[in-house]
């Protein structure tokens, strides 16, 4: 993936009426997957025979995915939400079963295991989840950066305590793909929930499941679509069951999947490498402002910069046209693609008063 400049797709895809630093929460939606939804709107509103949606771009959403983070479009199924594929994961597990999180991870990730009522979860601190892993340990499940204050977690390390004690991953993306170079295929199991740094419509997430780790799932919610023959498995009981991760898809959400295709597209484009160094950059330049202000964030290298203490100037920023966010006691910015420069030292100056 070759970059085209980043400065020439905003001008072109973007057009913020704020200074937005919260895609943490949602990311803005490129103008390309605007007009995708529009387009297939407008078909659904005159009747137009396409009106109910395309598989053929849906799968072009899991294509590119699947490129964007190193795996063959086979092993990535595709739906609507974080926790509904966490869930099915949580499903196969045998009653009794050990699952490790860190402290303070994101609901989505931990609820589907905590609301089945017979496993055991356990928790420890992030920088401690490698060591936290032992024999009794099923299924190690954890986000690669933390929603709440941007930490990254030591991925390889907990991969090869999780291998040692023979342990499953689960590595929830949410808050990486996008930004940060990843490779899925190193996991048991991905979640990623698109909308945030990959500028999708809420409603389309994607799960990857290592063909090792297939097996163990069953597709609970695949329907017709989980056949192998799916337009002739319509009616009663299916045959056959399709061979790859497309036995977990859900139901397509095809207005949400029709802008993702072509969100991906655009992120493709630019390329995740000069995406991560144009993220980085301004958190570091925010860091470097804050510390010139006397506030001290939590330490991290990602483009999700949180504040503890600072939580209460979120209403006074958005008063002035910052969008952030509070969360866990802190002021929580994030840098993605579309803001520069300026939009950092728009937040300084507001903080400084």
């Amino acid at each position: 993936m070759t970059s085209l400049g980043i400065d020439h797709h905003v001008s072109a895809e973007f057009a913020p009426e704020t200074t937005f630093l919260n895609t943490a929460v949602r990311g803005l939606l490129p103008r390309r997957a605007a007009e995708a939804v529009q387009a297939l709107t407008a078909e659904l509103v005159s009747g137009g025979r396409s009106g109910s949606g395309d598989f053929a771009t849906v799968d072009r959403a899991r294509a590119s995915f699947a490129r964007l983070v190193g795996v063959d479009p086979s092993r990535v199924a595709t739906g609507g939400s974080v926790a509904v594929h966490v869930g099915l994961i949580a499903a196969s597990l045998p009653a009794g079963a050990e699952v490790l999180f860190p402290e303070g991870d994101f609901s989505s990730l931990i609820n589907p295991f905590v609301l089945r009522g017979d496993l055991k979860p356990r928790f420890a601190p992030l920088d401690e989840l490698a060591d936290a892993i032992r024999p009794k340990t099923a299924l190690v499940a954890f986000s690669t950066v933390q929603s709440a204050d941007g930490r990254t977690a030591d991925c390889a390390a907990i991969r090869e305590a999780a291998a040692a004690h023979g342990a499953r991953t689960l590595a929830d993306t949410t808050q990486s793909a996008g930004w940060q170079p990843l490779d899925a295929g190193a996991y048991d199991y991905s979640v990623t929930g698109a909308f945030k740094w990959l500028l999708c419509p809420r409603g389309t997430s994607f799960l990857t499941v290592g063909e090792a780790a297939q097996e163990s799932l069953a597709p609970l919610h695949g329907g017709w679509l989980a056949a192998a023959d799916a337009w002739n498995s319509t009616y009663g009981p299916i045959g056959e069951v399709v061979a790859d991760a497309r036995r977990f898809d859900e139901p397509p959400a095809f207005l949400a999947h029709h802008g993702a295709a072509a969100a991906l597209s655009l992120i493709e484009e630019i390329g995740v490498d000069a995406i991560h160094r144009h993220d980085l950059a301004l958190a570091a330049r925010y860091r470097a402002g804050l510390a010139g202000l006397g506030h001290a964030p939590v330490p991290g290298a990602s483009p999700i910069v949180s504040v503890p203490g600072l939580a209460d100037r979120e209403p006074e920023l958005a008063r002035a046209g910052v969008v952030v966010a509070a969360r866990a006691g802190h002021l929580r910015a994030t840098f993605h693609l579309y803001n520069t420069e300026a939009d950092v030292d728009r937040l300084l100056d507001v903080l400084a008063g």
